[in-house]
């Protein structure tokens, strides 16, 4: 922004000037032996001259002062009747419009008539004008340049503010800035459009072939005729069709076609996390795309459980969670938690609100600084299962549990329900010797204190892992051991 540069109104004044001759030239001394007049004749007073004002704004230039305007004239005295007779002269009218003479009685015979002033010379006003024109733009031109200069670069008296002119260096790969500059690449941000519903999550890259892993809940809302569409770090989008998805492990996995230049992510391993280590989150909380944030692992193996919307327990996800204070709010889910090499050690999946809920990511709860998140080592298996066959398998021991049995552990229920026996025949619980009522107290030598706990340990292993129980039965302990089976055969 330039600032106004004050320049005259009508141009530059010119120079005030006075025509010569203008006010009574005296004529030349006469001979001598001209008798004089007694006394000298009055002088009325000199009216300016009219015309000539050699201004360009229409008026006249006002004359100084000075050629005696102002100055007193000298007191008159009589004149003698002889003289006033015209023997020896006689008074010599003003010229109309002229200036006022005086007689000279030493001026000869026929000199001393009206004296004729010399012309005024008019100024020439062409050069002046071009010269004033050429002055305004001259300061136009210089005012203007140094309002721009002022503008940026202050004036004298202004305030300008120390700052450090550092030049930008490059980050520690293990900084925050370091990890979200290398894993901000491969994260994407889902717009989902059902019939009935919306929403927005978060997913990141897993492969050059466009498979991208996210959470259950976030493509639910599509169902089978809606909508997924993919927007990238860089602002490309895309549209997404759904390759398999679980709602017991809560993820999903979709993929793009025709999209070059993915960034898929390093994969890490969840069990070599430990408690205090840094950790960085990334997503659209809000839908406020390429969020960072960060924190540590504040636990690991939090039994969470989530969904159950449908009220039949088949949207109901079982996770044994690792759990963060990096803030992670509705918009994040789906999103990569790495660790300190930016390696996917985590999916953001579900934080504790305020009141004490535990949402899937559809409420609008904000964090309070915990956040839980699937192990990565359980979600890369099941994304393998659902890119390779379009479904997840489910690692199960074969029996049915009292869910809301009060006690410590996870009860074995005592009766059949639905005419199903409690401990499925040949299953893998029966294979170990479990029996209806059995409370099931430890999991390879971890204490277990309800039903839902157990099937969230059970859960984050897979299908053939080898596991040690320790059950009470009758007052009395006892450890059998089983092979897990899967929800397909067990």
């Amino acid at each position: 922004m330039q600032r106004p540069v004050t320049t005259p109104a009508h141009g530059t004044q010119l120079p005030q000037t006075v025509a010569a001759g203008g006010y009574g030239t005296a004529a030349p001394p006469l001979p001598y032996g001209e008798q004089p007049l007694p006394a000298e004749l009055p002088v009325p007073p000199q009216p300016y001259p009219q015309g000539g004002n050699g201004t360009d704004g229409g008026g006249f230039v006002p004359l100084p002062a000075v050629v005696g305007a102002d100055a007193p004239l000298p007191p008159e005295r009589p004149v003698p009747h002889h003289e006033a007779s015209g023997e020896h002269g006689h008074l010599v009218p003003a010229h109309p419009g002229g200036a006022w003479q005086q007689y000279d009685p030493w001026s000869p015979p026929g000199r001393h008539g009206l004296a004729v002033p010399p012309p005024v010379r008019r100024a020439r006003r062409g050069p002046l004008v071009v010269g004033a024109v050429l002055l305004a733009l001259l300061a136009g031109g210089v005012g203007g340049t140094v309002g721009v200069y002022v503008e940026r670069h202050g004036g004298p008296g202004d305030i300008i503010l120390p700052q450090d002119d550092e030049a930008p260096r490059p980050r520690d790969p293990h900084s925050v800035a370091g990890i979200a500059q290398t894993a901000l690449p491969g994260v994407v941000t889902l717009h989902v459009r059902g019939n009935a519903e919306q929403g927005t999550g978060t997913g990141f890259v897993l492969d050059t072939q466009g498979h991208i892993l996210t959470n259950n809940h976030v493509v639910e809302p599509a169902g089978d005729g809606g909508e997924i569409s993919v927007t990238f770090s860089g602002g490309q989008t895309a549209k997404a069709r759904v390759v398999g998805r679980d709602s017991g492990y809560d993820l999903a996995v979709v993929q793009v076609d025709g999209v070059s230049g993915l960034h898929p992510l390093t994969l890490g391993n969840s069990d070599a996390v430990r408690v205090g280590d840094p950790v960085v989150a990334i997503g659209a909380p809000y839908d406020l795309a390429n969020t960072v944030t960060a924190g540590i692992i504040s636990a690991k193996q939090r039994p969470i459980t989530a969904g159950g919307e449908k009220g039949d327990g088949s949207d109901v996800s079982y996770v044994d969670a690792l759990q963060t204070d990096a803030p992670i709010n509705p918009g994040n889910s789906g999103g990569p938690l790495v660790d300190g090499r930016a390696r996917v050690i985590g999916i953001n999946s579900a934080i504790r609100a305020a009141d004490g809920s535990t949402p899937d990511g559809t409420t609008q709860g904000g964090s309070i600084g915990l956040g839980f998140a699937i192990p990565i080592n359980q979600a890369k298996r099941v994304a393998e299962e659902l890119i390779n066959t379009g479904r997840a398998t489910h690692p199960v021991i074969g029996v049915t549990l009292e869910m809301e049995y009060p006690g410590d552990g996870a009860r074995v229920s005592g009766l059949a329900k639905d005419g199903r026996n409690p401990v499925t025949p040949g299953g893998p619980g029966a294979k170990a010797g479990i029996k209806g009522g059995d409370v099931i107290t430890r999991l390879d030598g971890a204490p277990v204190h309800g039903g839902e706990e157990l099937i969230v340990k059970i859960r984050s292993h897979r299908p053939g892992d080898t596991l040690t129980l320790t059950l009470r039965r009758g007052g009395k302990d006892r450890t059998v051991r089983l092979t897990l089976g899967s929800s397909g055969t067990g």
